[in-house]
């Protein structure tokens, strides 16, 4: 059960999906710990709560033993925000509010930097998870709180960028890929420069960015970050004048509203000079063939949105795509095939049962929380077992201690104990886990019933990608067999949120 949508570099995201790296903060007080809760404890329960969501755990931010009194300065917590801010990790899950900052001022802080870039907070004892509904109203909330504070330091940081830049100064961030920064100066990178270069001369070889990217990534190059290259950073590094020697500083700013960047006007530019990597011609040469995307003189085609593009399974496992100039989600590995037209048939025809019947969302919801529910008794049954087990282990060792069981008497009445203690203890960060993601679905799904008939009524009229949108949501996996599909939808996010970024444009331009 799921309600995640591609998380993006954007406020408000719709939260991680499957694989998203995620970090884990770490700062256990000594209350806690003097209540049998360490921080490997702490740092087991997180890591259970991302594999359940299917996400990856990419940094661990360890401040225990740190006080919560201030931790902005913590070069701990200067790496997480750095993470965050490179992409590094998209959501960072914590314990409880009180132990990412105590200082409220500084909460406010690290909520309006996650927020602004497109990151996600999940706190597991307040069941605050900013990828669903009911957790972004979490951030509209401290938004409110931290306007203030924004207002008055904006005109005191864009003054500072400003005079950084035309001072020389760095203005933070990573260099661009084929440099570093050595004593506050933009120099080649050993490593990464050769890299750029042939990107160039592949270019001018080949004509063509996918071709690059192909020869680029056979040869075992990778990003600093070490992914494989794609087009997409390929032609922004091919168009970054940086690599002709010239680097461009405040050029960009961030918009407020859409919270997109945008280029500044030539005069606010702070160019400076830097060592090249390649001649003048040649990146002039490049950029030209790059031109504007028209093909044949005449504007490329622009993609089919597919609606279950990596939703569809094949039986066998694979996923299905549609090839272009296809009609049909094919399975690479087995041939198995299936128009597009008979499966987004399908799921429609299913769409509409699941909106229609407030009965079926109810019971839907009913159903996850008697699960919910019996998890929690079971966790409180393993619990009480665990005591009872320390009891007895406690009983058993002062019986050795005070002469009364020979050693091999010990260990035969000990083993079995100490077996169960650490089975139990094992489960039970993996069952908190679970129990943390049921409460936060829940919550989210509390608006579910009273708007699933507004998207039922609404789907014919919307726009390819609105609908994938929602399909995204709503869908957990489809399994195409031999003359029958397999359909999984998942909670439904309310209709009303999912509509909210296209409903204003089709009141005002009716289909």
């Amino acid at each position: 059960m799921k309600e995640k949508l591609a998380a993006g570099k954007q406020p408000a995201s719709n939260g991680p999906v499957s694989g998203t790296p995620v970090g884990i903060w770490i700062r256990v007080s000594t209350e806690d710990q003097a209540n049998g809760e360490s921080p490997e404890y702490h740092l087991a329960r997180a890591r259970e709560y991302a594999k359940f969501n299917g996400w990856t755990v990419k940094e661990v931010y360890d401040l225990a033993g740190v006080s919560g009194k201030s931790v902005m300065d913590h070069r701990e917590t200067k790496r997480m925000l750095d993470d965050v801010k490179r992409g590094h990790i998209a959501g960072l899950i914590f314990s409880k509010l009180a132990r990412l900052a105590r200082n409220t001022r500084e909460l406010l802080e690290f909520a309006d930097f996650f927020r602004t870039h497109g990151a996600d907070m999940i706190s597991l004892q307040e069941k605050i998870d900013t990828s669903t509904p009911a957790g972004r109203l979490f951030y509209t909330m401290i938004a409110a709180l931290a306007q203030w504070e924004r207002d008055e330091t904006a005109d005191r940081v864009k003054a500072s960028v400003a005079i950084r830049a035309k001072l020389g100064k760095p203005l933070g961030g990573p260099a661009p890929f084929g440099y570093q920064w050595k004593e506050k100066k933009l120099v080649p990178h050993p490593q990464e420069a050769p890299v750029r270069k042939l990107m160039y001369d592949l270019f001018l070889e080949h004509r063509r960015k996918k071709t690059v990217v192909r020869l680029l990534n056979q040869a075992g190059h990778r990003t600093r970050k070490g992914a494989r290259f794609t087009a997409k950073t390929v032609g922004r590094l091919l168009q970054d004048p940086t690599a002709k020697g010239i680097h461009r500083a405040n050029y960009t700013t961030r918009d407020g509203q859409s919270g997109g960047w945008t280029t500044k006007p030539e005069e606010a530019w702070v160019l400076t000079e830097v060592e090249p990597l390649v001649p003048a011609e040649v990146w002039e040469q490049c950029n030209r063939l790059l031109g504007p995307p028209l093909r044949d003189g005449r504007p490329r085609a622009k993609k089919a949105v597919q609606l279950f593009a990596g939703l569809a399974y094949c039986q066998c496992g694979e996923k299905m795509y549609v090839p272009s100039n296809s009609p049909k989600y094919v399975c690479r590995k087995c041939r198995n095939k299936i128009p597009i037209a008979d499966i987004e048939g399908i799921f429609h025809d299913e769409l509409q049962a699941y909106f229609v019947s407030p009965e079926l969302v109810a019971k839907h919801l009913q159903d996850s929380d008697r699960a919910l529910a019996d998890k929690e008794e079971l966790l409180r049954a393993q619990r009480q077992e665990m005591e009872k087990l320390q009891r007895e282990i406690d009983r058993v060792y002062r019986l050795y201690q005070d002469g009364h069981l020979k050693g091999e008497e010990f260990g035969r009445f000990f083993r079995p104990l100490e077996d169960r203690r650490q089975q139990i203890e094992e489960s039970l960060p993996k069952l908190e886990a679970e129990i943390d993601a049921g409460k936060v679905k829940t919550l989210s799904a509390g608006e579910i019933a009273a708007e699933a008939r507004n998207l039922a009524n609404l789907w014919t009229k919307m726009a390819p990608d609105e609908k994938r949108s929602i399909v995204e949501a709503i869908t957990d996996k489809i399994v195409v067999g031999k003359g029958e599909i397999d359909l999984s939808l998942c909670y439904l996010p309310a209709s009303e949120e999912l509509a909210k970024g296209w409903r204003k444009g089709w009141d005002s331009n009716p289909r």
